[in-house]
């Protein structure tokens, strides 16, 4: 039951260690004229990978990330991390913010500023991400995670809260909604086209009910299709092998960096801010958390326990929209519904203020 404060120090031998080992990374070669047709190029991270090594202020993006009431609790034998940032306003509705793969808490940063006068926000690291590590235990996945977040907001005294996430954390918040609908006013989740499509390739018969003769039918599924060839490699790794790829992870920061960074330039179409994308890279770096957030992808592709469905208010905000997301997506009558034209994976960090005009709005009825 114990909520310990919690402020991140990295020691300086392990800022020593990440120079040292990106000065020394032994660099592969490539084919000519390829771009980013088969993974991240030589030269856009050989310039990134300096720029960590010799620009980036870790001890700045810290201070900053302290700037942030931080905290630790024991979650069913998880060390959870988290951050609680509580609004002036006594009557604000806690609201819960779940990033998803690959990123962190930090990727709110941004958010939290324009949200913290409305809302009471807890913003926790998933188990086996950041500073909830290490992981002892198999079994972390949705369902577990969301009985662990349902138990954090009580353990706060917050009878009555909103939840809302992306990719993985899309999925833990709609499950935090169906097992606490009693206490949790709403869920809101953001998507985009091709997270849209994802969602719809591993959802059993999807394909069948798409008409090829339709156009919006057509374009889903050629996007879910692209899914499979161009964006699926990465799970088919970790929902297969995540120890193997834990080496490169916990051991190359080149390689580390070259992993997130592939999912951040294909699936973002706005410019997000670079010291905020390192300061993600950084977190998975410093914690040595690459194979255990790789893990929690095995633990979801194996488990059987996605949660019962919400039967609470639901809102979507869907980034980069086109007509193939409601089409798969098929939101109940009542489902609040927002699309913007940019935007896409990450849009706490591409566009957090059109974001955070959605939570307002979509949670301003539901205190």
């Amino acid at each position: 039951m114990e909520i310990r404060p919690f402020t991140i120090a990295v020691p300086q031998p392990d800022l020593d260690d990440l120079k040292d080992r990106l000065a020394r990374t032994r660099w592969p070669d490539e084919l000519p004229d390829v771009g980013w047709t088969r993974g991240v190029p030589l030269e856009p991270l050989r310039e990134l990978a300096a720029y960590w090594g010799e620009g980036y202020d870790w001890r700045a993006a810290e201070a900053g990330l302290n700037a942030l009431p931080q905290f630790t609790t024991d979650l069913d034998g998880q060390r959870i991390h988290f951050a609680h940032v509580r609004s002036e306003r006594p009557d604000a509705l806690p609201l819960m913010l779940t990033h998803g793969y690959p990123s962190a808490f930090a990727e709110f940063t941004q958010l939290i500023e324009l949200l913290r006068r409305d809302f009471h926000l807890v913003v926790p690291s998933l188990p086996g991400f950041g500073f909830s590590t290490p992981v002892r235990q198999s079994g972390w996945a949705l369902g577990r995670t969301a009985r662990a977040w349902a138990e954090l907001m009580r353990r706060l005294g917050y009878d009555r809260y909103g939840v809302h996430g992306g990719d993985v954390g899309a999925g833990v918040s709609g499950a935090v909604a169906g097992l606490d609908g009693e206490h949790v006013a709403g869920v809101h989740v953001v998507t985009d086209p091709v997270t849209a499509a994802a969602t719809a390739t591993f959802l059993p018969g999807m394909a069948e009910r798409l008409d090829p003769a339709d156009p919006v039918d057509r374009l889903a599924l050629d996007r879910m299709a692209e899914f499979r060839t161009a964006d699926s490699g990465y799970l088919a790794i970790q929902n297969s092998r995540p120890q193997t790829m834990g080496y490169l992870l916990n051991d190359s920061p080149a390689g580390q960096l070259g992993w997130i960074l592939e999912s951040f330039e294909r699936w973002t179409d706005l410019p997000y801010d670079r010291d905020q994308f390192l300061t993600i890279v950084s977190l998975y770096w410093f914690t040595g958390s690459g194979v255990s957030a790789a893990r929690f992808l095995y633990e979801q592709a194996h488990s059987t326990d996605w949660g019962a469905p919400p039967a609470v208010p639901q809102g979507y905000s869907v980034f980069g929209a086109d007509p193939t997301v409601r089409r798969l997506l098929e939101p109940a009558p009542g489902t609040y519904w927002a699309e913007h034209e940019r935007g896409r994976h990450f849009p706490a960090m591409e566009d957090p203020e059109s974001l955070a005009a959605d939570l307002r709005a979509f949670f301003a009825d539901l205190k």
